[in-house]
């Protein structure tokens, strides 16, 4: 199966044309690494799921690409992934570095059947003013406009933790760790919360709610995955990654 591998290929064919023209009206890169985010997909047992995260870096402005495998069983990566490839140069464009990345992800979606579609439940964008995407409140998609199954809310918090790396030497401030709650009808319970940080989170200094999915056809709580923006300290300022947590366990 090359599925996501032929529609990176047909991301590069046309973003490399927009690249190019791109060029011609570059601005100097501003501070930060904001990386965006694509879900591949759920397996056909709703077991795995599958997103990307893509941008460029500060400082070096070098492109990259990371494709993660997540057991949602176990709420940890699949053995060999993250599958990561960054450029060597600014020459080489984000759409060629995503294709690669494609390309050696597709025996990982081969293997894992990552071929069910992703429903975006519900969504803060990057561009909502006002808000600190600390709450989240969501239903199952239904069919009738604006029509959902279930009524929740995700509440997200933050306290100081410790690290694997030495945030305070380098930043100047402790790294912080999440919390993250469900309510359903005025039970809540905890989803998940932050023990010592591994050294592949860096050194948090906020966490925003970005998004709920679910599989296309399984769209129940058991099978809904928040996604959460982390922002770790970075070369030229705060960068955002993204982490997967299964709402079903």
């Amino acid at each position: 199966m090359q599925r996501y591998a032929a529609r990176a290929a047909s991301v590069l064919r046309a973003a490399t044309s927009l690249f190019l023209a791109a060029s011609f009206f570059a601005s100097p890169a501003v501070a930060g690494d904001r990386a965006l985010i694509d879900f591949v997909g759920f397996s056909e047992d709703f077991r795995y799921f599958a997103f990307e995260e893509f941008g460029e870096q500060d400082g070096s402005g070098f492109a990259y690409s990371n494709v993660y495998v997540v057991d949602l069983s176990t709420d940890s990566w699949v053995v060999g992934t993250p599958i990561r490839v960054r450029a060597d140069s600014e020459d080489e464009p984000l759409a060629a570095i995503r294709a690669q990345t494609a390309e050696l992800a597709d025996d990982f979606v081969d293997e894992f059947g990552l071929a069910v579609p992703v429903e975006v439940a519900a969504l803060i964008g990057d561009g909502v003013p006002d808000t600190d995407a600390k709450s989240l409140r969501f239903g199952a998609p239904s069919y009738n406009p604006g029509a959902t199954s279930g009524d929740y809310t995700l509440r997200l918090s933050t306290f100081d933790t410790t690290a694997a790396e030495p945030c305070g030497d380098w930043f100047d401030t402790g790294p912080l760790g999440y919390e993250l709650r469900i309510s359903d009808a005025g039970a809540e319970r905890l989803v998940h919360r932050d023990g010592d940080l591994p050294r592949s989170r860096g050194c948090p200094l906020d966490y925003r709610l970005y998004a709920v999915v679910m599989p296309y056809g399984g769209t129940s709580m058991g099978n809904a995955v928040a996604i959460v923006s982390v922002y770790p300290g970075g070369f030229e300022g705060p960068d955002r990654r993204f982490l997967a947590v299964p709402l079903g366990l």
